[in-house]
């Protein structure tokens, strides 16, 4: 079970991101963003559900302020916990238990596991038998996606989509919305069907922000999980922030068997390449190979369990992240002509491999 605590680095980059939204040359909530929030508001009134997509790793602060003034709504309302697969189990039931006590229907989804998708498929067909039963005519229902920028509203769109359209077997050319990993590419709201007899469709939206942000501890974790643009405060201090969250957690004591594997390996191997690499072609400069994967995750493990200070103690964190920065670049391969630009890639290729799950499961928030 992992926390971002209120570090000084964490505190630094929320600072940043409160500051970048009071700069108008800087600011994410632009002409478009306006638009598109006067364009939601328009239509959640004419839904049969919303869906608010949230981000797993923090259930809280990936709330959509949008909705609050939509008190009307609320039962028809479901919180859908998205990147399930990034968060840790005991935080994501946590956050479930949490809404159920509060009467909000809640639903953990991974949007890339086609058999969670058909799941959370099934729980929507369930949700529209329920609304007809109680009276709906329409012969159409419709789901509105709602969230903030990168929560993954998109790539659910066109799984549910795909994934509705097979189950129906209808004929027709599969339509998709823009997913990337760089928040705020949805720029308007797309209608796809996710359902037949009865009809049902799906909506994506844009990511909304708010115009301004004023918690720098919550700006600070929706920077770190990608839901503000990195420029707005650095790759290297978000990667910094992510291994603070690391080294004062427990995650990192499961890659313990890595160190152990790795000194039977060499003996039984005697200098000779390891057996599972020998078959295999290996991308050296590619980090999301097994191979360099399982190095940053030893690497990482041996520089926390070496280290001899002292984990709350704000200096002493600083100093073996500049010490975790220095090893990892010869894991991942960082050229020696990098020069200054070596600190840079290596926390480009950990932000990478941590917002992808490859170095554990983290929420960053808890009830």
């Amino acid at each position: 079970m992992s926390t971002a605590r209120n570090w000084k680095i964490g505190r630094e980059i929320g600072e940043a991101v409160i500051k970048a939204s009071r700069n108008p040359n800087r600011r994410w909530y632009g002409p478009h963003m306006a638009a598109a929030a006067r364009a939601i508001s328009d239509r959640i009134p004419l839904v049969d559900f919303v869906l608010e997509i949230r981000d797993s790793r923090i259930p809280f602060s990936s709330e959509y302020e949008l909705l609050r003034k939509f008190t009307a709504f609320s039962l028809r309302r479901i919180i859908v916990l998205n990147k399930m697969e990034l968060a840790d189990s005991f935080g994501l039931k946590e956050s479930m238990d949490y809404f159920e006590r509060r009467n909000c229907p809640s639903y953990a989804v991974n949007s890339h596991n086609k058999e969670c998708v058909k799941q959370f498929l099934n729980f929507l067909h369930s949700k529209v038998r329920e609304l007809h039963k109680s009276g709906h005519t329409n012969h159409t229902t419709t789901f509105m996606l709602l969230g903030i920028p990168n929560v993954g509203k998109s790539a659910l769109a066109n799984a549910l989509h795909q994934i509705g359209r097979i189950s129906a077997a209808e004929k027709g050319k599969l339509k998709h919305t823009v997913v990337s990993s760089e928040p705020g590419n949805t720029k308007d709201i797309t209608s796809l069907k996710i359902g037949s007899r009865p009809n049902i469709y799906v909506l994506d939206t844009p990511g909304i922000l708010p115009p301004n942000l004023q918690d720098a501890e919550i700006c600070s974790k929706l920077a770190l999980t990608g839901a503000i643009r990195d420029d707005l405060v650095g790759e290297i201090e978000l990667a910094q922030f992510f291994l603070t969250v690391l080294n004062s957690g427990h995650e990192y004591k499961r890659w313990a068997k890595l160190c152990k594997s790795e000194d039977e390996t060499e003996h039984l191997n005697n200098g000779t390449p390891k057996l599972d690499t020998m078959n295999k072609r290996q991308y050296p400069t590619d980090h999301t190979q097994d191979f360099i994967v399982r190095d940053v995750r030893r690497v990482l493990y041996q520089t926390i369990s070496a280290f001899d200070g002292n984990l709350e103690d704000e200096i002493d964190m600083e100093n073996l992240v500049k010490s975790q920065f220095a090893a990892l670049r010869t894991v991942l391969r960082v050229s020696a002509e990098a020069g200054e630009y070596a600190d840079l890639i290596v926390a480009s290729k950990l932000l990478n491999l941590y917002r992808t799950g490859r170095l554990g499961q983290y929420t960053l928030e808890h009830v």
